[in-house]
């Protein structure tokens, strides 16, 4: 049996490569995905470091996105994609199609549903965008990760499964990071890719933060920006109370120590960051990307605002004051505090479950 996968959101994919994989041991898995995260980056993605890791064959899929697009060279993506899917449909000849949403998933789907291959897809966000809306059409079944997104789709196709997490954020592999226990931890990421524009807000106030707390600090790479270089050099041979750790990816082995000595997070609030803060209960500055489809990262933000976990800085008002006076009011909140809850891989293996039954049905 074979199955292919694709879609934007790598990070629930894996533990549901995880469950396939165990329900299935013989089964034959296929990646379509982003080699490179942006135009111009010549440093390959987190998501094609970990999906290849895991001796999964990848395959670089170069679509393109209406949405907001007004470029002719990404708008002709479009129909390339859709062939670039259609053949490598073709050619590896899966059971079925797994996405996990967004643009890049669309013309495999669409593919697929030519070629008749089913499809089922996850989204992950409280909205579905315009690219799950219509993916849904095509798919045989909707996984999704929150109640709310029901309403989004057809009563008949949707099955609540819950948002898949991986293992290692709830196991400490490692002892990677040496702060201080004397001061609070906080932990800034912005995503896989990271956010070039608050990693250098961030560098303009490296100094104060490091006065307060350890900052353990996941830049990404791309190789035009170079901010891994910036921020490590910034205060290179000065001492601070606080130690500060920049990495360019966090990985598998190291984000569970991550998990257990940051209590404050500054971060981006994808579905994934978003359901990682609600579930072990950590204090976030949130910085949602302004230009997703339907908001959808400030809809994942009110959730964790609405349970007291969290404050919304709009990335437009974004300074290195207003950055660091909201750290600060988080380090001092009484709201939120820090728990170890058990893990669950239920939605993992709901998804992984039903992948196979459809791939069965043909």
């Amino acid at each position: 049996m074979r199955v292919v996968i694709t879609g934007g959101h790598h990070s629930s994919a894996l533990p549901v490569i995880s469950e396939l994989q165990a329900l299935h041991p013989d089964l034959e898995i296929y990646w379509l995905g982003h080699k490179y995260s942006m135009r111009g980056n010549k440093n390959p993605t987190l998501e094609y470091q970990e999906i290849t890791a895991m001796g999964i064959s990848f395959y670089e899929l170069k679509a393109g996105k209406f949405y907001k697009t007004y470029n002719i060279g990404r708008l002709l993506k479009i129909p390339y994609g859709f062939f670039q899917a259609f053949y490598y449909l073709i050619k590896l000849k899966p059971d079925v199609i797994l996405s996990f949403g967004g643009y890049l998933a669309v013309p495999v789907v669409l593919a697929g549903w030519v070629l008749r291959i089913p499809a089922v897809t996850h989204e992950q966000t409280v909205v579905a965008g315009y690219a799950n809306k219509l993916i849904a059409r095509f798919a045989k079944r909707i996984f999704v990760s929150w109640d709310d997104s029901c309403k989004f789709f057809p009563k008949s196709k949707v099955f609540y499964t819950g948002l898949p997490l991986r293992s290692a954020l709830f196991e400490v592999r490692s002892n990677e990071f040496d702060i201080n226990p004397a001061l609070p931890t906080i932990y800034i990421t912005a995503g896989k890719t990271g956010s070039h524009s608050i990693n250098m807000v961030v560098k303009e106030i490296q100094h104060k933060l490091l006065e307060i707390c350890n900052v353990i600090h996941q830049c990404g790479d791309h190789s035009q920006f170079n901010d891994y270089e910036l921020l490590t050099k910034n205060l290179a041979g000065k001492t601070f109370p606080g130690k500060l750790f920049v990495r360019k990816f966090v990985y598998e082995d190291n984000i569970g120590e991550v998990f257990a000595k940051a209590s404050v997070f500054v971060s981006r609030s994808g579905a994934h960051t978003t359901k990682e803060i609600l579930t072990f209960k950590k204090k976030a500055v949130l910085i949602p990307i302004p230009w997703v489809s339907h908001n959808e990262q400030y809809e994942n933000a009110k959730v964790a605002v609405k349970e007291g976990l969290a404050v919304i800085v709009d990335e437009p008002n974004l300074t290195p004051s207003l950055l660091l006076e909201a750290i600060r009011e988080r380090l001092a909140a009484k709201t939120g505090y820090d728990q170890q809850p058990e893990f669950s891989n239920e939605p993992a293996y709901l998804i992984a479950k039903d992948t196979l039954a459809y791939a069965k049905k043909g």
